[in-house]
C-alpha cells in the first residue's frame, strides 16, 4: 500500500482527488489541513495543522515513507520551501497544483506548456493580480527544492475547473439564475473561447501521475479539447434540462454599469492545450455536456439539502 499525503484536500479539487483515490483501495491516504472542513471519510487519516506554522508540520504529520505528496494549497514559494524543509519522513514524489494563470498573454493558441510565463504581477486584475505570478514563482521553488533534495516532481496547471464542491462562482453563476427562473445575463458580442477541465478528470490525471516516471520533472496543462463560449454554455444548459434558456444579452458597457459578476472575461480567449497530459496519462476528457449535467445534479442536491436543513 502506498503512503499518499495530501496538503489541503478538504474541498473542491482536493476533496474530489481524495474521493477518487480512495476508490482505488491501494493507498494509505493522509490529509493535512486546518480541519475547518472535516472529511469524515472511512479509511482517510485527517491531520490537523496550519502549513504556515513549521512546528505544526513537524508534529502533525507522521514520519513515513511518502510515496507521493500532492499539494493543492501552496500559493507562494515559502509554502513549498517550508513544507519540504519541515515535512517528517522521506518524500519520493512531489506533485504541485499550479494554474494556467502562470502564462503571460500570447498570440500562440492554444497555449502549451512551453509558452511564456508571467514576469510580474498583473495589476489589471486588482486584488488577484499577484496570484498567477506567485504560482509561477512557486513552480520555480518546486523545481529548485526538489532537485536539491533528490525528490521527483510534477506540476499540473489546470484550466477553468468546474464540478462537485466548486466554491468559485463559475457554473453556479448560470445555475443560480436557471433555478430562480431569471434570464441569464451574457455578453451580446462575446466571441471569447475558454478551456475547461471537469474536476473528476483532473483527479484521474493526478492519480495516474502518482509515482509515474513519465511525469517526473514535467509540467502539464489540464484542459479538455472542447472550446467553450457563453453561447455554448447556454446551449448545453438547454440540452441537459430540455428547456429553452432565457438570456439577457448585454453590451460590455451595460454589464459594467450593472455590476454583473460574469465568471469569465468576455473579451479574452483562455485557450490551453491539454494534449501532453492526454498522451502521457492516456486521458479521455469528459464531454462538457456530461460534466455540466453532473455539476447541475450536484448543485440541485446541495440546494435541496440546504432547504431541508432550514425547515419550513
Amino acid at each position: 500500500m502506498r503512503n499518499i499525503l495530501v496538503i489541503g484536500g478538504s474541498y473542491f479539487a482536493g476533496r474530489v482527488f481524495v474521493e477518487e483515490l480512495a476508490k482505488q483501495g491501494d493507498a494509505h491516504i493522509h490529509v493535512f489541513n486546518r480541519g475547518r472542513r472535516p472529511l469524515g471519510m472511512p479509511g482517510i487519516t485527517e491531520l490537523v495543522g496550519d502549513r504556515d506554522a513549521a512546528d505544526q508540520i513537524r508534529t502533525a504529520i507522521p514520519p513515513l515513507e511518502w510515496d507521493a505528496v500532492v499539494d493543492f494549497c501552496a500559493y507562494e514559494p515559502v509554502h513549498v520551501t517550508s513544507l519540504l524543509e519541515n515535512l517528517p519522513g522521506r518524500v519520493r514524489h512531489y506533485i504541485f497544483i499550479s494554474t494556467t494563470t502562470v502564462y503571460d498573454r500570447t498570440s500562440r493558441l492554444p497555449v502549451g506548456e512551453d509558452c511564456p510565463k508571467l514576469t510580474g504581477p498583473q495589476a489589471e486584475l486588482g486584488a488577484y493580480g499577484d496570484y498567477g505570478f506567485d504560482k509561477w514563482r512557486s513552480e520555480t521553488a518546486v523545481q529548485a527544492e526538489c532537485d536539491r533534495r533528490g525528490i521527483a516532481q510534477t506540476i499540473f496547471r489546470p484550466a477553468i475547473i468546474y464540478g462537485y464542491y466548486n466554491y468559485a462562482p463559475r457554473e453556479s453563476y448560470f445555475f443560480e439564475r436557471l433555478t430562480s427562473r431569471q434570464p441569464i445575463e451574457i455578453p451580446d458580442d462575446s466571441l471569447a473561447l475558454y478551456s475547461f477541465i471537469w474536476v473528476v478528470d483532473m483527479a484521474r490525471a493526478l492519480i495516474r501521475a502518482l509515482g509515474a516516471p513519465g511525469s517526473f520533472g514535467r509540467a502539464f496543462n489540464l484542459a479538455s479539447d472542447e472550446l467553450i463560449s457563453y453561447g455554448r454554455i447556454i446551449d448545453v444548459l438547454g440540452e441537459i434540462t430540455g428547456k429553452t434558456i432565457a438570456t439577457t444579452p448585454l453590451s460590455r458597457r451595460e454589464i459594467e454599469r450593472r455590476g454583473t459578476p460574469l465568471p469569465f472575461p468576455p473579451a479574452e480567449h483562455l485557450i490551453y492545450s491539454g494534449q501532453e497530459a492526454r498522451r502521457t496519462f492516456d486521458l479521455t476528457y469528459t464531454p462538457f455536456a456530461t460534466g455540466m449535467r453532473e455539476s447541475l445534479k450536484y448543485y440541485l442536491a446541495v440546494q435541496r439539502a440546504a432547504r431541508a436543513q432550514a425547515g419550513p
